[in-house]
């Protein structure tokens, strides 16, 4: 049967890879959902799954060059439907408790270790058979369009993954997802080792084809090197989106979703990729992604910067992919070729997400590939044939087209060192970039010289930002520097609470969350204040850089770990407040707002607690996701609105405040302060259950 050219035959090669690639790319989210809350809805998370991914892919690649190389057609077909029928033993793919980090250390190895016991060999097995069943068939039809496989391949990963936010993750529950894909896996395995069995008295080896010269060293390199760029460029603004506004599966697949199509629209053989045309388009993409990237434009709306971003990925990718469709070889060098992209592919993200957070302080990655994309554009324009410039020294045209690329990737290193001015401090580590910058507060009257200012008055301060967020600021004069600032202003909620509940009794407060320990300033002798962070770098420089967490009267203690799984393992708490301000960027960790999370909040609260819940956000109206919670439990939840005080540089923040309706600590106050919510059960989130799509604000 895999001999046959039979139009029938056909049709079931490009089912059977349609149907590997649309499992292929659905187990991602999938599995990213699941395993997310383990490691503090850190957007990395997802970014090591893509590393993890594209490594994986590149082994099924190799296993499927290698089989086609070095043994003959019918003991190919028998190795690969006895793997493929062993690997069913390995489902269902759900993870096990077990493997729940125990500290926040080490979170790459612990993820990718994780994956590769999880998914790896049904993963590798499905990523082997698009290649394999194409060399299978290029043997038997020489000049068959082999490469249009290709496109049906990326086609069905495609759909796997615009399929996912709107048809399976609203729905489906994530053990239901997991167990469904379980069960069509098996499926295809029993179908793919049903018919490479049924053909193994035929040997495509048989056929007479003619073999090409391989193509030298230097194609192999531009290969991968392509490859590498659109790798590249995917996880890095991929990361850069997710950091900010959300790490959920709708803003992971939408670049995923892009990437995949421009390769679909390269390989599949109908002339979209227009060189002429994208290499025109490039220069703007470049050009965009070197502005977009620069200080002053930070803060864009959502409705501008993900089509920004998302569209500029997308030009970036055609003209990548374009190139690779171009320059690929006769399809009997195909395994070679899906190698080396596989290679370039690897490398790619391996560099985003393993060596440029050991190798830099900031977050430059994008700016790299960008500015690769740019020196890509050149290399290919002058190795062309068909291009005007191929060969070309001291045309005019060529060095304005040079001048061109030198141009964006000199913005991109004006617009990094504009970054870089006035940070005082930059780290990193697998939670993000974190920077400490100085600045000042606005001065609303008569402009005098700081020196000569009353301690009341000066406004210098330093901040600590986590992408282009604010997670807390401290005054440098000691007369300021006990002022709770930021979304912890005296009159916001939380400020509210711990003043009220703190006015006759001693408090106990737990707080998800460190920032840089402004709410320490509300600490009295007696209190006690206990911090749960994930990350290492936040612990070190609230202590270090800030002195919110010394100046306290309170004690404090720190518990280093994801605050959800550190409080499943302790007795409860017996808080008579319990914050959750865990912030990642703009976002704040979904399953810290699940219905099974807020019945952990009241597990470790006392009678009559409160819940502080801060939902300030630029893009996501999470109030009815904790009035869904609060009513499920019965709860009383009241909103919080402060207004900003740029003087003091107090924000306006969004805090919901929920306690039980027979009464909680401060509660006339804080009803008097905001607007209690009605009770609503539409909307609520589970460990099981969440989509982002009806909490977008624009």
């Amino acid at each position: 049967m895999m001999a046959c050219s039979a139009p029938r035959f056909k049709f079931l090669y490009g089912l059977l890879i349609f149907s590997s690639a649309f499992l292929l790319f659905q187990v991602q989210p999938v599995l990213g959902k699941i395993i997310m809350p383990w490691f503090g809805g850190a957007a990395g998370v997802w970014i090591v799954c893509l590393l993890f991914f594209q490594v994986v892919l590149l082994l099924g690649y190799s296993y499927a060059h290698v089989m086609t190389r070095k043994f003959p057609a019918a003991t190919q077909i028998r190795i690969h439907a006895a793997l493929l029928i062993a690997s069913l033993w390995l489902l269902p793919i759900l993870p096990k408790d077990s493997w729940k980090p125990s500290t926040p250390d080490h979170p790459v190895f612990h993820l990718l270790v994780l994956l590769a016991v999880t998914v790896g060999p049904p993963y590798l097995l499905l990523s082997s058979t698009s290649p394999l069943l194409q060399a299978w068939y290029a043997r038997t039809n020489p000049s068959g369009a082999t490469y249009r496989f290709y496109a049906v391949s990326n086609t069905g990963s495609m759909l796997a993954l615009v399929t996912y936010p709107v048809l399976v993750e609203p729905w489906v529950s994530t053990t239901h997802q997991a167990r469904g894909w379980s069960w069509a896996y098996a499926l295809v395995a029993l179908l793919l080792g049903g018919v490479a069995l049924s053909s193994s008295g035929r040997d495509p080896g048989d056929a007479r084809t003619v073999r090409t010269p391989s193509p030298d060293w230097k194609a192999h390199a531009l290969w991968m090197g392509l490859a590498a760029c659109g790798s590249a460029l995917l996880l890095a603004i991929t990361h850069h989106i997710t950091q900010n506004i959300a790490s959920v599966p709708l803003l992971w697949v939408i670049p995923l979703a892009l990437y995949l199509l421009t390769f679909m629209l390269c390989f599949e053989g109908r002339g979209w990729y227009r060189q002429d045309l994208f290499l025109r388009l490039l220069g703007v993409a470049l050009g965009s992604l070197a502005y977009a990237l620069a200080p002053s434009f930070t803060g864009l709306p959502i409705s501008l910067s993900i089509p920004l971003f998302c569209g500029c990925l997308f030009v970036c990718c055609m003209f990548c992919h374009g190139e690779l469709a171009r320059l690929k070889p006769p399809p009997d060098h195909l395994t070679s070729f899906y190698l080396m992209c596989s290679l370039g592919g690897a490398l790619g993200a391996l560099f985003v997400a393993v060596v440029a957070p050991q190798l830099f302080s900031g977050d430059y990655e994008l700016r790299i590939a960008v500015g690769s994309c740019a020196v890509l554009a050149l290399l290919v324009l002058h190795r062309d044939p068909s291009s005007p410039f191929y060969g070309a020294r001291w045309q005019p045209g060529w060095l304005l087209t040079i001048a061109l690329a030198i141009a964006v990737i000199v913005s991109l290193g004006v617009t990094a060192h504009e970054e870089a001015e006035g940070v005082r401090v930059v780290v990193r580590n697998f939670y993000g970039v974190l920077r400490i910058v100085d600045e000042a507060a606005p001065n609303h009257g008569q402009m005098i010289n700081v020196a000569s200012r009353a301690p009341h008055e000066d406004p210098r301060f330093e901040k600590l930002m986590n992408g282009t967020i604010d997670h807390g600021l401290q005054f440098l004069s000691p007369g300021r520097r006990r002022q709770p600032t930021t979304y912890y202003g005296p009159d916001s909620g939380i400020g509210i609470i711990l003043q009220q509940a703190g006015s006759a009794t001693r408090l106990h407060v737990g707080l998800i969350g460190l920032g840089v320990g402004t709410l320490a300033v509300y600490g009295k002798g007696g209190d006690s204040y206990r911090f749960y962070e994930i990350n290492p770098l936040v612990i070190r420089i609230a202590n270090r850089d800030f002195s919110f967490l010394r100046d306290s009267a309170a004690t404090i203690d720190i518990v280093a770990g994801d605050a959800r799984l550190s409080l499943e393992h302790e007795q409860p708490q017996g808080f008579d407040v319990l914050v959750v301000d865990a912030f990642s960027g703009d976002a704040i960790p979904v399953h810290l707002l699940t219905r099974e999370a807020f019945v952990l909040y009241f597990r470790h609260l006392r009678r009559g607690g409160v819940l502080a819940v801060h939902i300030s956000n630029q893009y996501l109206n999470l109030a009815p996701v904790v009035t869904g919670a609060a009513t499920w439990l019965s709860k009383e939840a009241v909103m919080v609105v402060n207004q900003r005080d740029e003087a003091r540089e107090i924000y306006r923040a969004t805090w919901v405040l929920v306690g039980d309706p027979e009464g909680f600590i401060g509660r006339s106050a804080i009803e008097k302060a905001g607007t209690i919510l009605a009770p609503d059960t539409s909307l609520q989130w589970t460990d099981d259950y969440s989509s982002l799509l009806k909490v977008l604000t624009r």
